[in-house]
């Protein structure tokens, strides 16, 4: 890692995401790695590199997400995330800034706070071939990961 970072100190832009291209570029990385060096290089990013500190800020992305005049969206959420991690105990929520993803060995579903409905819960139906519940919403990425969703506007909107 140390490497990677002091390459993109010597070679790359000081802005992240163009940062971030040259690391890519560079190294042949995958552009999720890419960011994290970039990011890095900026001094930023350490706060999460333990098991520890990710539990703390995954906490912490959760009460923000919910903060504000979405705090009544939270009994929303709480019920959600309670049905995805019911689905079987290899289910695991793991909560981003902007999004909370549920996994098995990928991303299956995602919770998110949204402006136009209250909260989104996509899906990733990849594999799915039948024709798609009208309820489904297709967000224009055709059976890519997280292409449908359902908005929920209340407690007991989750059926």
């Amino acid at each position: 890692m140390e490497e990677w970072i002091a390459l993109v100190k010597k070679e790359g832009p000081s802005r992240r995401k163009v940062s971030a291209r040259v690391a890519e570029d560079q190294t042949q990385m995958g552009t999720n790695r890419a960011s994290w060096i970039a990011e890095r290089a900026e001094g930023k990013g350490w706060e999460e590199d333990t098991p520890e500190a990710y539990m703390k800020a995954a906490v912490r992305y959760v009460e923000e997400q919910y903060a504000g005049p979405k705090e009544k969206l939270r009994p929303i959420f709480d019920e959600l995330l309670t049905l995805g991690k019911s689905l079987g105990d290899d289910v695991k929520a793991c909560p981003c800034k902007t999004i909370v993803p549920f996994y098995r060995e990928h991303v299956f579903a995602q919770i998110k706070p949204n402006d136009q409905f209250p909260i989104d819960l996509g899906f990733a139906l990849t594999h799915y071939k039948g024709k798609l519940p009208k309820r489904l919403i297709d967000t224009g990425g055709w059976r890519k990961k997280t292409a449908s969703r359902v908005a929920s506007k209340s407690r007991g909107g989750t059926d």
